[in-house]
This record gives C-alpha cells, structure tokens and sequence, in this order.
C-alpha cells in the first residue's frame, strides 16, 4: 500500500516531455535576451532612457542605467532558474509578471508605431525595442508577436508548474544557485560597464572599413575639352593634355580655339550606407571624409558624446596627456568628436586647455541618429583608425 502511493507521486513529479521542450526553450530565450543585453550594459541603460522620453519620463534619466542593469539580471537569472528547475512555481510566476508587462507594453508600442507610421499620431514611440540588445534589431509588430508566442508558452509553463519537479536540492541550495546565476549576470555587466562590451555589436567594432559605412563616394567624371582651328581639325584633351600641351605646341591656343567640355560619367556617386555622420568644426565645415580616409595612416579619435557627462578624471589622466603627445611625436592625427554644441566645445577646450580640434556632430535629441553616442561605450573612449579600418578602442580606464 505504501509503495504504490509512493509510486504515484514519484509518477506525479515527471516532467513531460512536451514540457520539458517547452520549459527549456523558454530558459533558454531568456538567457540569451539576457546575454545580449549583459554585453552592453550602457546600451541598455540608453534604451531604458528612450523609453522614459518616449513616456514623458525624462526626470527618470538618471536611473536609466540602474534599471537597465537590474532589468538584464532578472531576466538572466529568470531564465537560469527555470533552466535548472529552481523553485519553479515562483520562477514561472516571475515569468507571468515579466511576461504580462512586456506583453502589453510591446502591444501598445506596435499600435503606437501603426498609427505613427500611417495616420499622423505622434507618440515618440521608440522604433527598436532592444530586447535582443544590438545584437537582433527587431520593429515592434515583430517584437509583439514575438511575444505573443512567448506568452503562450509562459501561460503553458505557469499552468503545468505543478507537473514540474524542483531541482534535487535543499532550499537553501536552491536559492543560492539561483545567487549564482544573479552574481554572474552582475558581474559581466560590471566588467563590461568598466571596460567595453565583451561582444561588439556596433558599427565601430575592430576590423570595420568606416569609409565604407559612413563616406558618400563623389562620381568619378572623365572632362574632356574640344578644340578646333581653321581649318576644321579638332583635338579632344583631357585636363592633363592642358597642362602639358604648350610644351608640345607653343602656339596652340593661338592655332586652336575653344568649342565645347564634354563630360563622361565613369562612375556614379556612391551614398554612404548609414547617413548623418559629420565632423563640423566652428565654421561648419565637415572633416569626415579627411579623417576616415583610405590614405590616412593613423587617425586617433576620442569620442565624448556628451560632454557634460564626460569623465573628469579622464579628461585630467596622465595616460590621456600622453598619449596625446605620443600622437604629436609620431605625425598622428589626434581628433575629438562629440554630439555636444559648438558653445559647449569651446567651454570644455577652455576647462581642460585641450590642444586637439574637437569636432561636432549634431543630432535630433530624441530621434538621433546617435551614431558618436553608440561608436564606443565609454565617456570619453577612443577609437583608433589605419587607412580607415578600425583596429583598435579603448575604454578611458584603458588609455
């Protein structure tokens, strides 16, 4: 009698199959939407901002971060509970309260985005969710239905949730797994939010030709001018035959007079494939075709999209100064580029007496594009150029 109610509880406590499939695969969607995030912490904390502009929330802002960095922790440790079957009906409520909010968050966003997009409305919906991080841009009509799955498949796990056996541990050994799964979602962020992301995902990330990305190519036009003389006789000379062509005949112009400039298009322009990156000195000039250039050697510049938000003891380091004058010493050019206006650049020369242009790149405070900000995930950091080609950056504490 004993054995048989014992081996019906036994018989109880075994996950189905269909669900283990199911319970897996959700853990296993959290962790990598945690990961993705984890890399890139400030990414998060700038995404989790977009959304309090987006809200009306701006007093928010300085706890963007926190939040982002938080949030990237309870969905990473969510998702390393239910991998592990850490106490399940707690970890797959969790689920519904995560679940539930995103749900109808990201519903509200795709609506938003519709009548954005097709009716006038203007709600400052943010475009890209970033619940893969940078590593998978998805609109918001995808990140819903995304979730809509999701849902189903937490609303599958938070009904069979007493079909599921807790791992063979005791309670205690039970949250201090799942303090574990916390303790390294902290601390990847923490290494990353010190150093830079342990996985590039940016525009700017080391082997990149940014000439290829971000310079329009002009067209490449053949000129060619065409004489004739008295007699009929014409000549077609291209801008190199003008230089030289009184050195062969003295009195051509004199022989030949001007008809007509005949143009040739060898090739067409050639639009830059992501749009709005300009370095603008106080004159309005823009210096980024000088400097993300093919027959630049090294090109040394240091990003500060905000300069109010740059790091004092950077901006004062010896390791800065240095390499600064390393850069004179060896003929490098050493810029500096931030979204900041140029009022703000001259008060911040004045601040620190820097002795290297600092160039502007203006943008719309709310749409972007934040291209200075998004280049490398550190205030101040530096990205370091060889005939256009990223090979290195470095994070300030890394100068």
């Amino acid at each position: 009698m004993y054995n048989s109610s014992k081996s019906k509880r036994m018989k109880k406590q075994k996950e189905p199959m269909w669900l283990m499939i199911i319970r897996i695969v959700l853990a296993c969607v959290f962790i990598f939407s945690g990961l993705t995030k984890m890399v890139d912490p400030v990414a998060s904390g700038i995404k989790m901002y977009e959304y309090f502009i987006s809200f009306g929330m701006e007093f928010m802002h300085p706890f963007s971060l926190t939040l982002g960095i938080l949030m990237n922790i309870a969905e990473f440790t969510l998702g390393f509970m239910l991998l592990f079957k850490i106490r399940v009906n707690l970890t797959a409520l969790g689920y519904l309260l995560f679940m539930g909010f995103f749900f109808f968050l990201t519903a509200w966003l795709a609506v938003a985005e519709h009548l954005e997009v097709h009716y006038g409305y203007q709600f400052n919906v943010v475009r890209d969710c970033g619940c893969f991080g940078q590593a998978v841009a998805m609109s918001n009509l995808e990140t819903f239905l995304k979730n809509v799955v999701l849902m189903i498949l937490t609303l599958i796990v938070f009904a069979k949730r007493k079909t599921i056996p807790d791992i063979k541990l005791t309670l205690l050994g039970q949250w201090l797994l799942a303090v574990v799964g916390a303790v390294i979602a902290l601390l990847i962020q923490m290494y990353c939010l010190r150093n830079l992301p342990v996985i590039d995902f940016s525009n700017w990330k080391k082997g990149k030709d940014v000439t290829e990305l971000f310079i329009e190519k002009p067209a490449e036009i053949n000129v060619l001018f065409l004489y004739k003389n008295d007699k009929g006789e014409e000549k077609l000379l291209s801008m190199e035959d003008m230089d030289n062509i009184t050195e062969t005949h003295p009195n051509f112009y004199n022989d030949f007079f001007y008809v007509d400039r005949i143009d040739s298009v060898i090739s067409e322009a050639v639009h830059a494939e992501i749009q709005g990156f300009s370095m603008l000195d106080e004159q309005g000039r823009d210096w980024a075709s000088i400097y993300l250039n093919k027959n630049r050697e090294h090109v040394y510049i240091l990003f500060m999209h905000d300069l109010d938000e740059v790091n004092d003891k950077a901006m004062k380091s010896e390791a800065l100064q240095n390499l600064i004058v390393y850069s004179e010493e060896n003929n490098i050019d050493f810029v500096g580029i931030t979204n900041s206006s140029p009022d703000e650049i001259a008060a911040f020369i004045e601040k620190y007496n820097i002795i290297f242009p600092i160039y502007y790149n203006p943008i719309d405070p709310i749409k972007g594009p934040f291209m200075v900000r998004d280049a490398v995930r550190s205030n101040p950091g530096l990205v370091i150029l060889k005939n256009g080609v990223v090979v290195d950056k470095k994070a300030w504490r890394k100068f």
